[in-house]
This record gives C-alpha cells, sequence and structure tokens, in this order.
C-alpha cells in the first residue's frame, strides 16, 4: 500500500456526506411543500363538506328550501379561513350545484336558478372549491422550484356532496280515497262557509282504522313497504321479515332518500301482529322489547284518547274510529261519503278532534310547505254542519283557546300524560304516522308494487293492538319535506 492513500480516503468521505447533506435537505424541503399543499387541501375539503352539508339540510322541496340552502351556504363558508387561518374565504355561488341524485352527472347539476324552477325533486347539493377563486388553491412551493423545471406553485381543491339518506316514512302504505290532492267538500249546498279541505279523500280530525280501508274494493287493503329496495328497485321476500322492517317501524323511517321516481315493492297486508309492539313504542310501552327508548323514544304526551274515556265530546264515541261503512264499491267511514247516510248516528263519528281540525277549504293554499303554525281550523260550533246527520257536540272541556288548540297539545290535565322519568320529555308528534298514500288498484299478488300519489300523517289516538291501528288523519305532506338524516355522499 502507498503511503498517501489514507488522507485520500479521508477527503472521499467529506464529499460523500456532503452530498448526502444536500439529498436530505431537499428531500425535507419537498416534504415542507407536499405539507403545506396537503394542508390546504384538508382546509378546503372542511370547507366543501361543512357548506356542503349546511345547504343539503335547508332542501325541502320548495324554491324557498333552494334559496335557503345557498344561504347557508355562504354564511357557513363566510366563518371558515384558510391559510393556517389567515384568510377568509371569498364564496361565489357557482361553486354550489343542485341535483335530485347524487349519481347525477355532473354536466347535469344545477344551479340556484335552475333548481328554484324545480324544486321538487331536489335532495342533494355539492360543492366544488375550484369554482372559488383561483388563488384559494394556490400554494407556492418553496424548495420544488429549485429542482429542475420544478413548478413555482401547486394548486389543489376538494368537492364535496351531502343530501340525505333516509325519509321519515313508515312502512306502512294504504289506498289514497281519492287521487286528488286537495278538493272542497261542500257540507251545506248553497253555503262556502262549511267548505271543508279533503286531501286524498280523507278529512282531518276524523280518525281510521289504517287497517280497515280500500278505496277501490270492500276488502281491506294495506301493505308493507320492502324498506331496503329504492323506487323502481325490485325488492326481494326476505326484506319484509319482522327483523329486518322491525327497526323501521321503530323509528318511523325508512333508509331511503326518497319514495317517488317509481314503483315501490310491497308486501300485500300490512303484518300488524308482529309489529304492533313496534308500533306502540310512541306511547312509552316496551314491554315486548321490540324497540328500545334510545333508538325510538316515546312521544312527549302519552295519553291514550279512549273513546270510553275521553269527556270532550258528547254522546261518547260507540267506535274507537268512525265507523267503518260499505258503499259505492269502497270500504270507507261513516263519516266520509257526501251526503252521509240517514242511519247515521252521533256516536257513530268516532272520537274528532283529538290532534287537529278540520280545516276550511278557503284556509288553505297550494303550496308545497304547509305554514308552521298550520291552517286556520274550524270551530267545534261548525260540528253541526260538518258530521250531519245527526252529530256529535263538543262539550265546554274541549280545549278552546285557538282555532288550533287540541287536546294532544295540552301540557297539563286530563288529556296529558308524562312518559316515564326515565324516558321524559319524549319527543313531541312522535304519535304521528307518515303514511304512504297509494293509487289504488294494486296489481295482484302477495309481494306487488305501486306508485306513492301522497303521504298522509296519521296521529295514533291509542295504542295499536294486533288488528286495529286507529288513527286520526292530519293532513298531507309533501314527499320532498319528510327529509331525515343528511350525510355526506362518498
Amino acid at each position: 500500500m502507498r503511503p498517501n492513500s489514507l488522507p485520500r480516503q479521508r477527503g472521499v468521505i467529506a464529499i460523500i456526506c456532503c452530498v448526502m447533506a444536500l439529498g436530505m435537505l431537499a428531500m425535507v424541503g419537498m416534504a415542507l411543500d407536499l405539507a403545506m399543499l396537503y394542508n390546504r387541501k384538508a382546509e378546503l375539503q372542511a370547507l366543501a363538506d361543512a357548506t356542503a352539508l349546511a345547504a343539503a339540510r335547508e332542501l325541502n322541496g320548495t324554491a324557498s328550501g333552494v334559496a335557503n340552502a345557498a344561504i347557508a351556504a355562504a354564511d357557513t363558508a363566510a366563518s371558515y379561513r384558510y391559510q393556517y387561518n389567515r384568510r377568509l374565504i371569498t364564496w361565489s355561488g357557482d361553486a354550489l350545484r343542485f341535483a335530485a341524485s347524487a349519481a347525477t352527472p355532473d354536466a347535469s347539476w344545477l344551479d340556484e336558478t335552475a333548481a328554484e324552477t324545480a324544486p321538487t325533486s331536489i335532495m342533494f347539493v355539492k360543492v366544488d372549491t375550484r369554482a372559488l377563486r383561483a388563488d384559494i388553491g394556490l400554494v407556492s412551493t418553496v424548495f420544488i422550484r429549485m429542482a429542475d423545471n420544478g413548478p413555482s406553485s401547486a394548486t389543489t381543491a376538494a368537492r364535496a356532496v351531502a343530501g340525505r339518506v333516509s325519509t321519515l316514512l313508515s312502512p306502512l302504505a294504504i289506498c289514497a280515497q281519492s287521487t286528488t290532492p286537495a278538493a272542497s267538500r261542500v257540507n251545506v249546498t248553497g253555503s262556502s262557509s262549511y267548505n271543508e279541505l279533503v286531501e286524498y279523500g280523507f278529512r282531518r280530525g276524523v280518525a281510521y282504522d289504517l287497517m280497515n280501508l280500500n278505496a277501490s274494493g270492500v276488502t281491506p287493503e294495506n301493505f308493507l313497504i320492502d324498506p331496503l329496495a329504492p323506487p323502481g328497485v325490485t325488492g326481494v321476500a326476505s326484506h319484509f321479515a319482522t327483523d329486518v322492517v322491525g327497526p323501521f317501524v321503530c323509528a318511523g323511517q325508512l333508509p331511503l332518500p326518497t319514495v317517488a321516481g317509481g314503483t315501490l315493492t310491497l308486501k300485500r297486508g300490512f303484518p300488524l301482529t308482529a309489529l304492533y309492539h313496534h308500533l306502540n313504542s310512541r306511547f312509552d310501552d316496551y314491554a315486548d322489547h321490540a324497540c328500545t327508548a334510545e333508538g325510538a323514544p316515546p312521544d312527549s304526551n302519552i295519553m291514550p284518547y279512549d273513546k270510553a274515556a275521553i269527556t270532550w265530546m258528547t254522546p261518547a264515541a260507540s267506535s274507537q274510529t268512525a265507523a267503518s261503512w260499505t258503499s259505492s264499491g269502497k270500504l270507507w267511514t261513516r263519516a266520509d261519503p257526501l251526503p252521509g247516510d240517514a242511519s247515521n248516528t252521533a256516536s257513530q263519528y268516532g272520537p274528532l278532534w283529538a290532534y287537529t281540525h278540520a280545516v276550511p277549504y278557503s284556509a288553505y293554499s297550494a303550496q308545497p310547505v304547509e305554514p308552521a303554525t298550520g291552517y286556520s281550523g274550524f270551530s267545534t260550533s261548525a260540528w253541526l254542519k260538518l258530521y250531519a246527520p245527526n252529530p256529535p257536540a263538543a262539550s265546554t272541556s274541549y280545549p278552546a283557546s285557538s282555532s288550533t288548540s287540541t287536546p294532544y297539545a295540552q301540557l297539563a290535565g286530563a288529556n296529558f300524560l308524562a312518559p316515564i322519568a326515565d324516558h321524559q320529555p319524549g319527543v313531541a308528534r312522535r304519535r304521528v304516522l307518515n303514511v304512504a298514500l297509494l293509487g289504488c288498484p294494486v296489481a295482484a299478488g302477495a309481494i306487488t308494487s305501486a306508485s306513492v300519489l301522497g303521504v298522509g300523517r296519521f296521529f295514533m289516538t291509542v295504542p295499536a293492538t294486533s288488528t286495529s291501528l286507529s288513527a286520526e288523519f292530519a293532513g298531507a305532506v309533501p314527499l320532498s319535506t319528510l327529509s331525515g338524516v343528511v350525510e355526506l355522499q362518498p
């Protein structure tokens, strides 16, 4: 070995260390640039998620709902900052789009103006930050630009889609008694003072046995909805098992964004014997362990309005609902035909107005959403004309503080009963079932299908039994207003 070889090796090691240090510095620099880009992406994704959720919660099938969604998105964006919380977001409505389905192709999403012209089916919103100012997603690089042809900046963006994933509808369907969403019932010829709003053939304030109706025949028709098959998709028999549908009966909602836009798969004959305990969770009844109070809380007022115990009308009702009546080839009640049959007696109208008043047709307006306070109803003095012949009379114990005051609305007294302490305060109006109203007759077969004409609200006056479901009609509601849980979509 030559004497000078060792010093030469020491110099090589120093050079290698310098090169490695430069390489490590470059890698750290690139990591810092990428971290800034990643952070900006996360900031924009948080913005997109929050604005999409805020907007989607406002959609209710109306033009005003679309407008409110746009406002909610702008208000939410105004509270967001980016670039490490240093700069405010500059919002633009161009970043917000609307559609009926989360799967809608990008080119078919609507802007606010277009969505307001056809709002009924609008249930999803999309936020794309690429439509905001370009500098919002722009990140300047520090180290990457030092590489050969390295860019001096990089751009990122975020996208979010949100909409409802459930509909506040029970898995129960019955036949609409009429295909007309709203009609005027002329109770007194020659006088409009007693013209009454009738929706899909049902009268507000009248109680019906939902298991004993049929608009197109004299044999009862009722159906169980396949809770897992979207409209237009054929369901399977296993979906109708009690352990599958039971939780949805408890909760009063279906895991479907809508039940419109196609026929629903149905099973003929709602299995009340297997499911009435699920319905009765609304009365704080969990004895059968069909539901839990956590997943299916009781109503805030669980007082049953049994025909033998109510005091607000005379004479006492002879049945829990308006008495069943067969005429004109259909199965309905004595309260429905016009004029009423001459053999009607006062007790056959059943308990009236436990939850809602009958409404004058003049109070109704053809708008997508009923006013939050409801329509102004008739006073009980109108019973004389509304339920002829031989009408019952309201007693002085009927709440008379307003045209919308009812026994159920009382917070104390003989018509109020709170759930047990462990389940208080309960949820107001949990006793109201949203029931699909079908276009009938429905095709033959144990498993069949039909389209939904509308949705009726029915207030359970008493707990269901294995054979009857007594519920007072409380008006029709648009499907688009029955939004359940709103979530971000993949």
